[in-house]
């Protein structure tokens, strides 16, 4: 194995857990996002030479996820699913469960992808409107108007999801 073959390996190693994590936000599927982040990392590896030599490894790699599930997304618009896998039961890491709530996720996972993409980004990675807009390869006014509609949709539903619940 040569040296940036080992390089990477320990990179991908030291990031996995938290593109997993993000990824799992961005599309509410513990597979899918294993997929997305896979897709990332051949993407990461093809351009090594280049990559390892970026200031912010990490931030590239998110990068690389957003667009991957952004991607994603679009392809799946144009497949039709030939199996169902309603009633299968997805793994939750006690990390994740602790972090949100069932609710929470239910209205996150029902915003469109975009949306969802600038609310992760800015609330869970923490990215200033200028980073998000980069990573997006959007304007910042984007990252501002989509975050604003997000959050407003995020309040209703979750204001109604908790009723929901309360009322069970």
């Amino acid at each position: 194995m040569t040296e940036a073959e080992e390089e990477f390996r320990e990179f991908a190693a030291a990031v996995q857990g938290h593109l997993r994590r993000s990824a799992y936000l961005l599309c509410g599927d513990w597979h899918l996002a294993e997929d997305i982040v896979q897709t990332a990392f051949v993407n990461i590896f093809r351009a090594w030479r280049r990559v390892r030599k970026v200031d912010n490894r990490l931030a590239y790699a998110r990068q690389v996820v957003y667009r991957c599930f952004l991607d994603q997304y679009r392809k799946a618009k144009k497949q039709v699913p030939v199996v169902s896998m309603e009633g299968v039961a997805e793994p939750v890491t006690a990390e994740a469960r602790d972090a949100f709530d069932g609710a929470v996720l239910e209205v996150l996972n029902a915003l469109p992808p975009g949306a969802r993409a600038v609310i992760v980004l800015r609330f869970w990675e923490d990215l200033t409107i200028e980073q998000t807009a980069a990573v997006l390869k959007v304007t910042e006014g984007t990252v501002k108007s989509q975050t604003s509609r997000a959050l407003a949709q995020l309040r209703v539903r979750l204001a109604a999801a908790l009723e929901d619940q309360a009322g069970r």
